[in-house]
């Protein structure tokens, strides 16, 4: 097990990051690269044990909601499906992994802004660990970064 973590600070108000992301099916909304997204079986998109199906950069990926609290203003999702390496190769690919994602908000008074901590837990083959760390902690900054963006085009 292993983890990456990224955080950083969001020039928006608590509120209005929640807002946006409190919602499990709102993931195109504020991330690159998600074209569609879809709750299973009618569940609410802040509803625990909800599945959302996504399309992700072409690919089709399914996660279901762990966790909500709009009193933490945090949420956790687990991917349903070990999810597959992306390579362009065949050779020393590591195997699927297991994983949990977890983005928690923390108000910062000054300036009316917003510390955000993502973070995703990786149960993976201890040597393919920091293989699949270092490939997450390239992609967690890559959201947050789609995220501050989505919030300037509401903002503006």
């Amino acid at each position: 097990m292993t983890t990456a973590y990224y955080s950083t600070v969001l020039n928006h108000p608590l509120k209005t990051v929640w807002t946006l992301i409190r919602d499990f099916n709102n993931y195109p909304a504020y991330i690159d690269g998600v074209t569609e997204s879809v709750i299973e079986d009618n569940k609410g998109g802040d509803e625990v044990g909800a599945i959302r199906r996504f399309c992700y950069l072409g690919n089709w990926i399914r996660q279901r909601l762990a966790d909500h609290s709009d009193q933490a203003h945090s949420l956790t999702y687990a991917g349903i499906d070990p999810f597959p390496f992306p390579s362009e190769s065949q050779s020393d690919v590591p195997a699927p992994t297991r994983y949990e994602g977890t983005m928690h908000l923390i108000p910062i008074v000054e300036g009316n802004r917003t510390f955000i901590e993502w973070s995703v837990k990786l149960d993976t083959a201890p040597q393919d660990e920091d293989r699949w760390r270092a490939l997450f902690q390239s992609w967690i900054p890559d959201w947050a970064h789609s995220l501050e963006r989505a919030l300037g085009r509401r903002a503006a």
